[in-house]
């Protein structure tokens, strides 16, 4: 049984290895990806401000986390941070700002992370990694080779990419710091 909930204290901080300079001022890629509602959804289309943070994989309880995962920079908390935006959701929706999650775990496994962990948005699958290689997300690879797209944050306007936040850290006060972002304020520390 694993907790998932709780962030280890001696967590690796992630640095900026600068992959993520190029996406500022990008076109979000003309892409269909399958949502945790069941249907498509092409982020390219989208009027308005949206929020996409990108996270390596949620976790099971039931399961083992991969090896090492808590050795690997930025790799632990993508619980945490989707409990995160899940909590601040309203206070995105009076900015008007959706809010959507994305990894290459399949539909399914974000399908029970919805339900599990009562997530009032939807998360987006790019399990064949389409979206991740249009845009050169940065990947690293976890136990067994899988690979996973690093965490960070798009932060968008009807298709285009206003700024990008890389890295994330620490993953549970993200939405916060996103918030304070939006709205030009501080963000608040416990």
């Amino acid at each position: 049984m694993t907790t998932l909930e709780v962030l280890p204290s001696n967590l690796p901080i992630p640095i900026d290895d600068g992959a993520c300079r190029h996406l500022s001022g990008l076109h979000l890629p003309d892409i269909r990806l399958l949502a945790s509602n069941g249907q498509m959804l092409n982020l390219s289309l989208l009027c308005g401000p949206t929020v996409v943070f990108v996270y390596p994989m949620t976790g099971h309880p039931a399961r083992p986390l991969p090896f090492d995962w808590n050795q690997i920079p930025g790799a632990r908390g993508c619980t945490t941070q989707a409990c995160s935006f899940r909590d601040n959701i309203e206070m995105f929706a009076e900015l008007g700002v959706r809010v959507f999650g994305l990894s290459n775990q399949t539909n399914s496994e974000q399908q029970k992370a919805v339900a599990r962990l009562q997530l009032p948005y939807r998360l987006l699958s790019d399990e064949n990694l389409l979206f991740t290689r249009a845009l050169a997300l940065p990947l690293f690879e976890s136990g067994g080779g899988v690979r996973r797209i690093k965490r960070l944050t798009l932060i968008c306007r009807s298709g285009i990419i206003e700024q990008c936040l890389y890295p994330v850290f620490p993953p549970d006060a993200h939405a916060t710091q996103v918030l304070a972002l939006l709205t030009g304020s501080s963000p608040q520390t416990g």
